[in-house]
């Protein structure tokens, strides 16, 4: 069997396309954190607030 790939060759990058790269793919993985950042301090607001919601209601007795 043939473990050779057919087609063309990768394309080497020079020094400033792998620094380009390498920028783009940063700015992407810092937008990631922030975007999860903001995901996560909603969940984490939000299950503050029907936490604070439940206790209020057991607090005030059982159902009539």
């Amino acid at each position: 069997m043939n473990n050779q790939f057919s087609g063309r060759p990768p394309r080497i990058l020079t020094s400033e396309e792998r620094k380009a790269r390498d920028a783009e793919r940063r700015a992407d993985a810092e937008q990631a954190m922030r975007e999860r950042e903001v995901t996560q301090k909603a969940f984490h607001d939000n299950f503050e607030r029907l936490r604070a919601e439940r206790r209020a209601r057991e607090a005030s007795g059982p159902p009539k």
